[in-house]
């Protein structure tokens, strides 16, 4: 049994991934969260206490980042502000957590000699045409093109260079667009599902011809887990489920699994910015790892997405009117 260090685990991908080595391994796991409006605690209530324990508190923070990596085996790092509009408005928590408090961690690693796996985005990239065939790969040069995806960028390029300068056994995965279980209302999928849920109309981007590359929370866990187990160190592994949708398609795919017209939404205004299209090639992830996607259809990923959000209202509702509210503010 292992001790793991989760950073980020109430937040989406964290909690998912926490769920998921509960669920699929004997490891503990300890999960640092600063709990911003991001994380929610809730997304944990069901974990055992004898696999589980939470502690509120900051990843810059030094010494109790200190005192927890001597105590564990290996830490997964998802702590991140991670919204593209809120960094457009204000870059400044960007900077804080995703840059500084990466750089806390790793000289935590660094002192203590803990396996250390970093994960990113595939928005490091930039985005491609929507007519290139083209997908990312571990040599795509980085072209981050929001003040989120340049402090990831940051962040991916301090890993590198610790493992470089100073042995730090660490991996990095960069991974396409998530969608699943507990996920933050203002994200395109979940505030979508919750409008028709709500009786109201989803609300379309500009055109919606931007292309996502779309994975189930539950397989980047696996994902990530295989890397934690099987990755060579200081090596980077692109995670995706060849899940290509334009915004518009899982629009319509939504309204359809909820038994709506799937032309019942509103177009509006488009994001600042709006990258055109992400596309991983997830090759190496398979052939080195031998990890393969379990929602590799689509449709399934979302009926089972839907059905959780139509069940856990309770966990959605308390931010739906406030992300609504901000929304609007934005003519979006």
């Amino acid at each position: 049994m292992r001790r793991l260090l989760v950073t980020g685990g109430a937040g989406f991908i964290g909690s998912n991934f926490t769920h998921h080595i509960v669920a699929n391994t004997e490891d503990h796991v300890t999960v640092l969260d600063k709990l911003t409006y991001a994380g929610n605690l809730s997304s944990l209530q069901s974990l055992p206490d004898n696999r589980f324990r939470f502690i509120e508190g900051d990843i810059r923070d030094m010494s109790l980042v200190d005192s927890l990596f001597a105590q564990v085996d290996a830490v997964i790092h998802f702590a991140a502000e991670s919204h593209n509009d809120n960094s457009l408005h204000d870059p400044w928590p960007f900077i804080e957590t995703n840059i500084l408090g990466t750089y806390t961690l790793l000289e935590a690693a660094r002192r203590h000699g803990v396996r250390f796996h970093h994960v990113s985005t595939d928005e490091v990239y930039g985005d491609l045409e929507l007519d290139d065939p083209s997908r990312f790969t571990e040599s795509t040069p980085y072209n981050p093109s929001s003040p989120y995806s340049s402090t990831k960028a940051s962040s991916d390029l301090l890993v590198r260079a610790w493992v470089r300068s100073f042995g730090v056994r660490a991996t990095i995965s960069n991974c396409s667009n998530n969608y699943g279980p507990y996920q933050h209302v203002e994200k395109f999928i979940p505030r979508q599902i919750t409008n028709v849920l709500r009786g109201e109309r989803p609300k379309l981007y500009g055109s919606g011809e931007n292309v996502r590359d779309w994975i189930h929370a539950d397989d980047h866990s696996s994902a990530v887990l295989a890397i934690l187990d099987r990755g060579q160190i200081g090596e980077t592994y692109l995670i995706g489920a060849d899940g290509e949708q334009d915004n518009r398609s899982v629009i319509e795919r939504i309204l359809t699994l909820m038994g709506q017209d799937a032309k019942a939404y509103d177009h509006v205004a488009d994001r600042a910015g709006h990258d055109l299209r992400y596309a991983i090639d997830p090759t190496r992830l398979r052939t080195e790892l031998g990890w393969s996607a379990k929602f590799r259809d689509f449709d399934a990923g979302l009926a089972a997405t839907i059905d959780w959000y139509r069940e856990n209202e309770s966990w959605w509702a308390p931010s739906k009117d406030s992300t609504e509210r901000f929304y609007a503010a934005k003519g979006q």
